[in-house]
């Protein structure tokens, strides 16, 4: 990899939320992570979508200093730079105001596993942070942000739930890179739509039961996964 390179990965992830609906006007923003290096791409703080540039795009380190580009970074930065310190598998993130993904967050509600749609991409609910304290509001806000997605997952797996609804505020999602970060920012947002629809037409639905969960989950994400094409030389796989 190159600075070059995750610059163009951050500027294409930022403006597939543009062609994926997931933002409007300046909401929302994608950043990745050079991790060898320490350093960070983000998109720069109140700039269009429709106006960014490779040359827009803000480096810093994994502290926030500065390091290339003349525009300040995006307001979420501390609270990437957060998720990227604790998260090891992290190397993009996305943060979108997506309609449905927002409103299960300001109903401060988790969206529950209900089908198997879920369960392909998700091993449990979408996980909730607790709302921030008049003091963290007050205080270093988004980083506190980052900080209370952190705490949320002290006991969850950032791999087998690779997002989070903020409390009264929104979704963020992560993956290996900028692009599978906008992946799993798309799946959570149909996610949060199915359930959405799900409890419109039977209030009573139930989680699935674990065991489906899991046989769902693994068979894409698990160490025998089954999901997908085989490399040459290995068995075939349905």
């Amino acid at each position: 990899m190159s600075l070059d390179e995750l610059r163009r990965e951050v500027l294409e992830a930022n403006l597939e939320l543009v062609r994926r609906g997931l933002v409007l006007y300046t909401f929302g923003n994608a950043s990745g992570l050079w991790r060898e290096k320490g350093l960070v791409v983000i998109k720069p703080s109140g700039v269009p979508f429709e106006e960014l540039t490779l040359e827009a795009m803000v480096v810093t380190d994994l502290e926030g200093r500065p390091v290339e580009g003349g525009l300040k970074p995006s307001t979420d930065l501390a609270t990437h730079l957060e998720i990227y310190r604790a998260f090891d598998g992290a190397g993009g993130i996305v943060h979108t105001h997506s309609t449905y993904a927002t409103a299960w967050a300001q109903a401060r509600r988790e969206i529950p596993c209900l089908g198997t749609t879920h369960a392909d991409y998700g091993r449990g609910p979408v996980p909730l942070t607790e709302p921030l304290t008049p003091e963290e509001i007050e205080g270093d806000y988004e980083r506190n942000t980052g900080r209370a997605i952190v705490q949320r997952f002290q006991s969850l797996s950032p791999r087998e739930a690779p997002w989070v609804l903020v409390a009264g505020h929104g979704p963020f999602a992560w993956g290996a890179s900028p692009q599978e970060a906008v992946f799993h920012a798309v799946i959570l947002e149909e996610l949060a739509r199915l359930a959405w629809l799900t409890l419109a037409l039977e209030p009573r639905a139930a989680a699935l039961p674990q065991v489906l969960i899991d046989r769902h989950f693994l068979r894409k994400h698990g160490p025998k996964a089954t999901y997908g094409q085989s490399s040459p030389g290995e068995p075939h796989q349905k």
